[in-house]
């Protein structure tokens, strides 16, 4: 049996998950005609984090976990808030990186797509985007706020969708949890956190 490049693993199980959910498929065409490019690999602690947790349940998603996994040692992980001041603590366990955009191991014009996964008990605090967007969540739990409508919990399976410029956040509290993040439109302005909220 030939082994399978993690990369183009992780890219086939990030398109089963998206193509093989409704709520995802009409969110957004799925970026197209995805193409690989050099990846330059980005160590952050986060990725220990990652790589050591225990606290994930089981399942639908469990193919797209171990993919994410797989990768995560020769990832570019993102430092999207340095020089901010969220905190040692945030910078140090929030865990992003790119599967298809800018410092991914694939590109697309049409689309962007990150995995962020956060510890039990950390705060992602309001932040907002030009981009629309849409988390999957893929594994464990969190609670999810955003400007306009109740806090609600999300786990493996749910969606949630911020529209341009809508500040939201979100909170993990006994369980990790891993999403895939989908970008539209204006995706070319990096997220800022909010003020004043």
């Amino acid at each position: 049996m030939t082994n399978l490049d993690p990369y183009e693993t992780l890219l086939a199980e990030t398109l089963a998950a998206c193509f093989g959910h409704p709520v995802v498929r009409a969110f957004a065409p799925f970026p197209t005609a995805v193409k690989r490019q050099p990846l330059d690999p980005h160590y952050c602690p986060c990725s220990d984090y990652f790589e050591t947790e225990a606290g994930w349940p089981d399942d639908t998603y469990d193919p797209l976990r171990r993919a994410l996994l797989a990768v995560s040692p020769t990832a570019h992980w993102r430092e999207t808030y340095k020089g901010t001041d969220i905190g040692s603590d945030f910078m140090d366990r929030f865990g992003c990186y790119s599967i298809i955009g800018p410092g991914g191991p694939f590109a697309s014009d049409t689309g962007r797509v990150w995995m962020v996964y956060m510890p039990p008990d950390l705060d992602y605090p309001d932040h907002h985007h030009p981009a629309q967007e849409m988390y999957l969540i893929v594994s464990g739990s969190a609670e999810f706020r955003k400007a306009g409508a109740p806090n609600e919990t999300l786990r493996a399976g749910d969606t949630a969708i911020h529209v341009s410029n809508q500040p939201h956040a979100m909170q993990t509290h006994d369980e990790p949890v891993l999403c895939l993040v989908i970008w539209k439109d204006e995706f070319e302005t990096p997220p800022v956190l909010t003020s004043g909220v």
